[in-house]
């Protein structure tokens, strides 16, 4: 092969080469196709991720999902731990119902029963009757108190807690799924139309959840954002954004 067919075949893929490189570092515009050959086009980086089914339009034609995140692990751990504290505060509750006795062993001035001197450390005394109506009673409902209070912190994590998020064809409605000790996809799914989702802190301004509200539900709901974030742009757009509900 002589000298100028080499030339005249590896120039011209070379000068395409450095065309290519010069659309990519001045962010995808548009050259026109005479400098870059027949048959060579370069788009901008919205028409590129539309060639290859990324969705970007508010109004997708399929459903989108926008979030997800398994936690089951998680929550089946947190489900035994929530429901062992429960038991334990209920079985002590139990106990002092049952178990404590009244210590007012004397009779006192009017024949009320003196309560017996209870000795700290060695250190300090104190008269207290624990045997008491007062204290058997308080202490029973505050132990019961504690392992309620216990295990609806729990429950209510574990349902604020989203595990999915969907946009649905035609970007009008959403659909909320939250977490379950049971798996993913078995939690409470909630769908909404999309002017009653608001999010009142933007995505990278939350440093570990993200707030969502809807509307009709008094608590927030919370994007881990450990979680996978599908497409941040749409997400910004649609459920990310902030509207008066």
């Amino acid at each position: 092969m002589s000298l100028a067919r080499m030339c005249g075949v590896v120039w011209p893929s070379r000068l395409i080469t450095l065309k290519l490189k010069d659309a990519l570092s001045q962010g995808w515009s548009k050259f026109p196709a005479s400098g870059l050959g027949r048959g060579v086009f370069v788009g901008t980086p919205k028409q590129q991720t539309s060639q290859h089914g990324f969705c970007t339009s508010t109004q997708p034609s399929r459903d989108v999902t926008l979030f997800e995140h398994d936690r089951t692990g998680f929550f089946r751990l947190l489900s035994l731990f929530c429901g062992g504290q429960c038991l334990f505060w209920t079985y002590l509750a139990h106990f002092a119902y049952t178990g404590l006795r009244d210590t007012g062993a004397t009779r006192g001035q009017g024949g009320r029963k003196a309560p017996t001197s209870t000795a700290l450390a060695g250190m300090w005394s104190f008269e207290m009757n624990l045997g008491s109506r007062t204290w058997k009673y308080g202490f029973t409902l505050g132990c019961m108190t504690i392992g309620a209070g216990i295990l609806g912190l729990g429950f209510l994590f574990c349902r604020r807690s989203v595990s999915q998020v969907v946009l649905h064809k035609g970007g009008r409605m959403v659909s909320v799924s939250t977490q379950s000790p049971l798996g993913m996809g078995r939690g409470r799914k909630i769908t909404v139309s999309l002017s009653q989702v608001t999010c009142h802190a933007h995505r990278q301004e939350s440093p570990s959840f993200i707030p969502l509200k809807i509307k009709g539900h008094k608590f927030y709901f919370l994007l881990d954002k450990d979680g996978t974030l599908n497409n941040a742009k749409l997400f910004d757009t649609t459920v990310g954004a902030y509207r008066p509900v």
